[in-house]
């Protein structure tokens, strides 16, 4: 019937979503608490079966500034290490990137035998954009099917990301962003607590940086923690003393 939501796989139809999000912009004080928050609501838009990372470029780097778990902050995370992937793919090029089959994707052979390994059956990645300026991506992962986004998902997905987008222009001009610069500056400071561990394994492994990865990654599913905390054990173990994370970003 013409003008009527149209429910989802998941329970949500378009209108449910337009008022997760319309609560989303009063509840919040933050631009970093609003960005979790709508990771979280992508997440829930197919059930639990599904993880969202938010990815953006700032000072020449690609960062993931919220997520909904840890597997889509793992799953970004590898495709920056990999240089390479359908969230730096959509954030490069500003259109919208999909694996409808990840056992059956031929492009970005290094980040999808990851994914793979990781559980993932599927995904979509779709560009944030202010104008002609493509600043991030938002990543949703699929690991319950293949072709788990039907027409429907996809335009309730596009509309959240276009108003996360919007919202960042006018909320960046009312709210106070040094939350989200602080987590800028977490996400960075894991990165090379990370890159420092991968050093490590690969001098004692005599292994390529690919395979350190995988180990630093098995160890942290292992034992149920963040992969940067495994990282920071290793590094302290290791040289004695406690992990330097490098200078924070330029705020002048």
């Amino acid at each position: 019937m013409a003008g009527r939501a149209v429910a989802s796989s998941s329970g949500f139809d378009d209108g449910q979503v337009f008022r997760r999000l319309q609560a989303l912009l009063v509840s919040v004080d933050d631009l970093s608490g609003f960005l979790v928050s709508v990771a979280r609501v992508a997440a829930s838009v197919l059930g639990d079966s599904t993880a969202c990372g938010i990815t953006f470029r700032y000072d020449g780097n690609m960062l993931t500034v919220a997520s909904s778990d840890e597997r889509a902050e793992m799953l970004d995370e590898t495709q920056y290490r990999t240089q390479d992937g359908p969230c730096l793919e959509a954030a490069r090029t500003g259109r919208i990137v999909e694996v409808p089959d990840a056992r059956q994707e031929g492009r970005w052979p290094d980040y999808v035998q990851i994914a793979v390994e990781a559980g993932v059956r599927c995904s979509v990645s779709l560009p944030m954009t202010l104008g002609a300026d493509t600043f991030g991506a938002l990543n949703v992962y699929g690991f319950d099917r293949s072709h788990q986004f039907d027409d429907a998902e996809r335009r309730r997905l596009e509309i959240l990301t276009a108003q996360a987008a919007g919202t960042l222009r006018v909320g960046a001009l009312r709210i106070d962003d040094g939350t989200l610069l602080r987590q800028m500056e977490e996400a960075l400071a894991s990165r090379t607590l990370i890159d420092q561990a991968l050093g490590i394994i690969i001098a004692q492994q005599r292994c390529t940086a690919t395979v350190a990865f995988d180990l630093l990654r098995a160890e942290s599913q292992r034992t149920h923690r963040r992969v940067r905390d495994v990282a920071a054990d290793l590094i302290g173990r290791t040289s004695g003393q406690p992990p330097e994370t490098g200078p924070a970003f330029d705020r002048t």
